[in-house]
Formats: structure tokens, sequence, C-alpha cells
């Protein structure tokens, strides 16, 4: 149970959450030194809750465990999955451990509770024949053709994040060396392997088209949009879609679903596990292990459809 702690009048404790949410957000960013999108996932997420303790009149040092428990309750009401369940609670503990060290509550309530189960959800993936339809789409002869063909290269060709590929810098890329540099997830820095293909991409965009797009302006980014500026998520999930509906694709179409691409044909070509798991830069193989049940999916159809046994 949450309780109050007497000899220690803090002005956090009398109030809503919106301030100790705020000490907390401020906390992971300078002190955690966590990536600004998983920042503003945070907020988002205690944004939720602090909405339904504030429906209860509930202070930070009243709320208990039932109330975490009817908060994620509400959360199945609204059709969320367990996924998403889960990663509301992983943000519920790691808020209540950072309250209780700061000594604005007595007890944390999210001890002891168990995370939903997780169904695993194997990630959806572009066939080879597909993704070269893609890949084929962007009209080179154009400043915007030149940057789209780059930037869909990379994100296949070198498996990055769509966070990590609008994040690359000039010197990000060794052409000589066939590698780039780029910083992941808590601020990692890894070299990825980049191939011929999408190197030549982003050479002819250098010396073709990115300067145009600039119109005399200066950037730091490889990548930037049509008014010089460096490009943003929404931008490119936009050029994806419509890349996706002229090759006529079908699905929802994302930049991770070009990630997921890569590592699957990886693997399907004979790559191990763990040069897989340095590549995208996942620090526990566990997470890279879920695209080996979908290659021992694909081997299941492929015998069931070619076997005579089957």
């Amino acid at each position: 149970m949450g309780g109050s702690i007497p000899d220690k009048d803090n002005a956090l404790k009398g109030k809503g959450l919106q301030v100790p949410i705020r000490s907390f957000l401020n906390y992971i960013q300078v002190e955690k030194g966590l990536a600004e999108n998983t920042r503003l996932a945070y907020g988002r997420d205690l944004g939720k809750f602090s909405a339904f303790a504030a429906e209860r009149g509930k202070t930070i040092s009243q709320i208990d465990r039932t109330d975490i428990i009817d908060f994620l309750a509400s959360l199945y009401r609204g059709r969320l999955d367990s996924r998403s369940v889960a990663r509301y609670l992983v943000t519920l503990r790691n808020f209540f451990k950072f309250a209780q060290r700061e000594g604005l509550i007595s007890e944390d309530p999210t001890v002891h509770l168990e995370s939903p189960r997780v169904r695993m959800r194997l990630p959806t993936y572009f066939s080879v024949d597909d993704v070269k339809k893609l890949l084929a789409q962007p009209d080179t002869n154009t400043a915007g053709g030149l940057r789209d063909k780059a930037m869909l290269e990379l994100l296949y060709g070198a498996g990055l994040r769509v966070s990590e590929m609008l994040d690359l810098k000039l010197d990000d890329v060794r052409f000589e060396m066939g590698y780039l540099r780029t910083i992941g997830k808590g601020s990692k820095e890894r070299l990825v392997p980049v191939g011929r293909q999408a190197l030549s991409a982003v050479e002819l965009y250098l010396k073709h088209g990115r300067a145009k797009l600039l119109k005399k302006k200066t950037s730091p980014y490889l990548f930037v949009n049509q008014r010089g500026a460096r490009l943003g998520r929404v931008g490119m999930w936009k050029i994806l879609a419509a890349y996706g509906r002229k090759a006529g694709l079908r699905g929802k179409l994302s930049p991770h679903k070009l990630r997921h691409s890569f590592a699957t044909h990886l693997l399907e070509g004979g790559a191990d596990l763990r040069s897989v798991q340095m590549m995208l830069g996942h620090a526990d193989i566990a997470t890279t292990q879920i695209y080996t049940h979908v290659v021992q999916d694909r081997l299941k159809q492929v015998y069931k459809a070619h076997h005579p046994r089957a």
C-alpha cells in the first residue's frame, strides 16, 4: 500500500501527479541519459495514468495497489493488447521506484504485481521480390527521388531504425570502409556494414540531389526535406507509404518492416544470430531470436508445400 510520510512535508506529495511526473521525466533524460523518444513514450503513459488518478482524486502518496490494478483493467477494457498493457506497467514500476527513492511514497504500489502474459507477435516482413519492387519506385531523375532511393536502400541494406537513419550525419557514412556509424537505443554507438548498392545510392544523392534540396542552406544531417531541414519521422512515413501504394504492396507499411525484412533475409541466407543481433543493435539476443521463429515458420510452409509426405 502507498502511504504518506509524516516527517517529510514535501509539496509534491499533496498535489496531483503532474509535478512528480515532470521530475521523473527530467531524471530519466538528464541522469539516465535515455533517448528523447523513450522520454516521450514514458510521458504519454504517465499522462494517461495521471488522468486516471485525478478522476479518483488521488495524490501520489494515496495511490495503492488496487488503483494500479484498476488502471490496467481499464486499459484492457479500452481494447489494448497485453503487450501494450505490459509496457504501461513497466512505466509505472519505473515511476514509482523513482518516487519511493525520492521519498514521495513510503511503499511502491507496483511491487508484486505480475506482468501480463505477452503473446509473442511474429514480425511481418517483405519478400525479396517485394523489396525489389519497393526500391525501384523512387524517380532518380529528381532530387527527392535520389534522396528517397538512398533512404530506402539504407533502411533495408543496413537494418536501421527510422530514428537512427534520420539522425545520420554526413560523416557517419564511411564509404571507403563500407560501413556507417549510428547511435541506437540507450545512446549506444554501433558500426553497421552497408552493401554496395546502398552506398552507391547515397553517393548519387550526395552528388546530385542533396544540394538541390538544401537550396544553399547548410545542415549536418544526411537526409533533408524540401525546405533544407532535417527530414522528420512523419515525412518519412508518408514517403514510404506512397511508394508502397505505387509498388502495389499489401498490408500495413512501415520503416520497421524493412528492418524486419533485413534481419529475416539475413537469417534465411545463413547468417548467424549473434551477427544479426550486433547489426540490429539489440542489447539482448532474446530480442533477435524472434526472427528464428519467422524462419522456422517459413521452412514449415516450404516443407508442407513441396514434400510428398507432408
